[in-house]
């Protein structure tokens, strides 16, 4: 018996040990932040003069970024892991750039693209919209890429000189991509899908209950990817004379052209114009240390993260801030991510949450118009309304609402958007889906074939949503009237808003989604324009000349500020994360997490949701 004790004494000792050595880390490591914490107000961030901005893209670019609480992101940064999906805001690359192309000490852009994840189309020509001005400055912009994907390339079109690896490549891949379906699965897992739904072209559901596309979901998807390649080729070719070839999309044009390159695809992207010259990374530092002088702390070429240049722009102009409590104000609020119901963190739409920020516009003396600036591919239907009825309540206080479509505003999306005094939209914004469905997923046959049953009494046959337990032909039938009745609700409401008819917004809806160019023809949006069109033509509805822009976003508690301003701070101590590439077996498996989480966000009180399935969450 005491040999025992002695065994669970010393494997007790030992556990405390590394509790000890575990806290004792995170003591330190706190106490490292807070000494930081201190002093980081004494030294001032430095722009380098004649130094390049670098435009360090990594991951997604987004309107607004995930809520990632400071503590975690703080200690993945410190340990050296990045966050699962890296996020850059848009409205920082377009502020960095703009201000770069006046500021003497800036002497040119270079974009980091290595790690650059993708964006909307609509977001990828915000931002090349704002390096072709920056080039008007006199100002080069740089790119070099060991490869180049097609994301990563449109930006790069936009630079005076585009460097690649000599053992690098690039690809068009055109527009579009598979789904995965799941029907097989579930019927081996004994799984009852339940869908009701509304609406020919409405294929959110079809992964649950097909093993294929249907016909209506191919004849719409090839319809919106064809005109988005369309539009990312016009861009492209605009911008650089490409050879036709690269760019047909087909395998005998693209064989062609690897022969005629003698395999190689590093030169290929060289004689057909795609970049112009194959540099080594040493190489290409030499070229940039001769351009810009060398930065004798790093040994290297002069040069500035864009978020360290805006957070000096910040410290410069901190003395100079007046207050402008009583300026008239223009409120933005960004309603990004899945429209769920209840509260939600950045980076996703909470109708509560939502609903309060536009509440908190209403109520702000100072606010004399809001745009909403939406990219979402919808959710919950309850949600959105709940929304949309704080945008009735801010125009009846006299207050105009602009609704600004940034890459996605479908189903959900666009509900939220159809009651405000005008929609404006990017012609290559995914809009539209108007349509709803809603699945239900029983597991009595999955419980029976391992031996477990559900039975018991109820004091009435009113339908009961009972995952263990068949859905009865009566509860499917008042299910499915249910849903029609909300499509009907739904087409009524844009019908009442757009000054349309019934059957005019039901002949361009059923689930079909559209381009923003498409949307304006049926006239589901009032004009093409950006961000910066939406905020002028809010202006001019609440006839403003001199007014302040300034966006809303969720208050933090005390604590929540206190931890963000302490470990915000030290996150600057370390440097860029970089996103490896995934393998394509980590990036499937990825896809089905991606489309199981999607499922777990289904939280309408009613079960119906208005979501577009193919859109983007980025």
């Amino acid at each position: 018996m005491s040999g025992i004790r002695n065994v669970f004494g010393k494997l007790f000792g030992f556990i405390n040990g590394i509790r000890k050595v575990i806290v004792n880390l995170v003591f330190f490591i706190v106490l490292f932040v807070f000494v930081g914490f201190l002093m980081s107000g004494e030294d001032a961030i430095e722009v380098p003069t004649d130094g390049m901005l670098v435009l360090n893209l990594t991951g997604y670019i987004v309107e607004e970024k995930t809520y990632v609480d400071p503590v975690d992101e703080f200690f993945n940064k410190a340990l050296g892991s990045a966050p699962s999906v890296p996020e850059v805001l848009l409205s920082d690359v377009i502020e960095s750039i703009e201000l770069a192309a006046s500021d003497d000490r800036i002497s040119g852009i270079y974009l980091n693209l290595s790690s650059f994840m993708g964006a909307g189309m609509n977001k990828l020509e915000l931002i090349g919209n704002a390096l072709s001005e920056f080039r008007e400055s006199g100002k080069p912009i740089y790119t070099y890429g060991d490869y180049f994907s097609q994301a990563q390339y449109y930006l790069a079109a936009h630079a005076d000189a585009i460097y690649l690896n000599p053992l690098g490549g690039m690809m068009f891949d055109g527009m579009g991509g598979n789904n995965l379906y799941y029907k097989d699965l579930l019927d081996k897992l004994k799984v009852s899908t339940h869908v009701f739904k509304v609406g020919d072209y409405k294929s959110a559901v079809e992964p649950y209950i097909r093993n294929d596309m249907s016909d209506e979901a191919k004849e719409a998807n090839g319809q919106l990817y064809g005109e988005l390649w369309e539009t990312y080729k016009s861009r492209v070719t605009a911008l650089r004379d490409i050879d036709p070839r690269i760019l047909s999309g087909t395998m005998a044009d693209f064989q062609a052209l690897v022969a005629e390159n003698n395999n190689d695809l590093a030169k290929l992207t060289v004689t057909t114009n795609v970049v112009d010259e194959l540099k080594t990374r040493e190489a290409f530092r030499t070229q940039m240390i001769e351009l810009t002088g060398l930065d004798d702390d790093e040994k290297s070429w002069k040069r500035i993260d864009h978020n360290a240049y805006l957070a000096a722009i910040e410290q410069e102009s901190l003395m100079a801030e007046e207050n402008n409590d009583d300026v008239n104000s223009i409120k933005v609020i960004v309603a990004r991510g899945i429209i769920v119901d209840g509260y939600q963190k950045a980076g996703m739409i909470g109708g509560d949450s939502t609903a309060e920020l536009l509440r908190r516009a209403r109520q702000d003396d100072s606010t004399k118009a809001v745009v909403l600036r939406i990219d979402s591919p919808g959710g919950s239907g309850f949600a959105s309304e709940i929304i949309r009825q704080e945008v009735l309540e801010l125009q009846k206080a006299g207050i105009p609402v602009i609704a600004s479509m940034s890459s996605v505003a479908a189903s959900g999306g666009y509900w939220i958007a159809a009651s405000a005094d005008e929609i404006w939209a990017a012609p290559t914004t995914i809009t539209g889906s108007i349509g709803v469905f809603g699945t239900f997923f029983t597991i009595e046959d999955s419980l029976a074939e391992i031996g477990v049953y559900s039975d018991g009494v109820r004091t009435t046959e009113m339908p009961v949503m009972d995952i263990t337990q068949p859905l009865g032909d009566d509860a499917k039938q008042i299910i499915q009237l249910s849903v029609e009745k909300f499509y009907t609700d739904f087409v009524q409401m844009v019908a009442d808003s757009r000054d349309m008819s019934y059957d005019e917004v039901h002949a361009v809806a059923q689930g079909r989604v559209w381009t923003g160019t498409k949307a304006l023809e049926f006239g589901l949006v009032d004009q093409l324009g950006d961000f910066e069109d939406a905020i002028a033509a809010a202006a001019a509805k609440a006839d403003l000349t001199e007014f302040t822009v300034e966006t809303l976003t969720q208050e933090l508690s005390p604590r929540q500020q206190m931890l963000a301003n302490f470990f915000g701070t030290a996150q600057a101590w370390f440097p860029q994360p970089t996103v490896a590439a995934k393998n394509p077996l980590e990036a499937e498996l990825m896809r089905v997490w991606s489309d199981l989480q999607i499922t777990t966000k289904f939280n309408d009180p009613n079960g119906i949701y208005a979501l577009c399935e193919l859109c983007p969450t980025y």
